[in-house]
């Protein structure tokens, strides 16, 4: 199998289209096709279906593109690695966060990766874990800064794209109440005693953390609102119309005076953080500096609000 041409497969299967490709890769349309179409002959099987909207991988091809996908990290790591040797303080690492890490531990980590590497620059994309994961698969981003709930599976990368997990904390859930609510005061609150609360959701994800922990505890929250803006749920509970269940992480980018933030509620959970990247990244200088500046911040978690 031709290996540039399998690089070219993967860049029209990422791009949608032929023409798509062509403008990444600074060729023409036909050059492309005439790489794919070869490919596709050396196989003996198509791999994308082409049509006047783009083009769609085959089942073949998707079951090449994680291999592609595979290659152009690897390529990509070698080719770091080499700049490296030249200048070890220099590079740059696309990272893949969640929001409330993005307003707390990363820029912290960056703080710290200005002062010890000032050549080094990091690019952020704001995705939620989900998301961050299914850009590192498709290359288009070095690392993944992700979490999980500790009732939750790890994510796997899969045999084609093996990805490495490097835990770096917990990040507690806290229970957070209205200023003047009953509970407040009380020094061990149980789930069960908000069965009667209604209640704000927050992502996806976390409302399904949300639904686990309380069927855990032996009753359905009423949701009375859904929304993945921190600001939002904490202004929802200060005029008394709900309470959450919010993370560390995002009562430390921003805390309303109008709540009560309580530590001590049995069964709430935590969640689990991680940098993610494909096996193949790890010897690229500038994830490794990044890696170890987010393990120097990591532990400042714990500084937060508390009950």
């Amino acid at each position: 199998m031709d290996a540039k041409r399998l690089l070219i497969f993967g860049t029209v299967a990422r791009a949608g289209s032929l023409a798509a490709a062509a403008r990444e890769l600074g060729w023409t349309q036909p050059a492309v096709s005439q790489h794919v179409r070869a490919l596709e002959r050396e196989l003996r099987m198509p791999l994308i279906v082409r049509g006047s909207r783009g083009t769609v991988p085959t089942e073949a091809g998707l079951a090449l593109l994680g291999h592609a996908n595979a290659i152009a990290a690897r390529l990509r790591a070698a080719d770091a690695e080499v700049a490296a040797l030249a200048e070890t303080s220099a590079g740059s690492v696309r990272l893949a966060v969640f929001p409330t890490a993005g307003a707390t531990l990363v820029p912290a980590a960056m703080a710290v990766l200005a002062r010890r590497s000032p050549g080094l620059e990091v690019r952020l994309t704001d995705a939620e874990p989900p998301q961050a994961l299914a850009l590192l698969r498709a290359g288009e981003v070095d690392a993944a800064l992700v979490f999980r709930y500790d009732d939750e599976p790890a994510q796997p990368g899969g045999p084609a794209s093996p990805l490495v997990e490097h835990p770096l904390g917990e990040d507690a859930i806290r229970l957070v109440l209205p200023a003047g609510h009953r509970l407040v005061g009380r020094q061990r609150i149980h789930l069960a005693d908000l069965a009667e609360e209604r209640w704000v959701g927050g992502c996806v994800r976390c409302r399904e953390h949300l639904l686990r922990v309380c069927a855990r505890a032996g009753f359905v929250p009423d949701v009375r609102h859904s929304t993945d803006d921190y600001v939002i749920v904490q202004s929802l509970v200060a005029q008394g119309l709900a309470v959450a269940l919010l993370p560390e992480l995002a009562l430390q980018s921003m805390r309303h005076r109008g709540v009560e933030v309580h530590d001590g509620v049995v069964g709430a959970g935590i969640r689990r953080i991680a940098l993610t990247h494909h096996a193949d990244a790890g010897g690229i200088p500038a994830l490794r500096a990044l890696l170890a500046a987010l393990v120097e911040t990591v532990p400042d978690l714990g500084s937060g609000p508390s009950a």
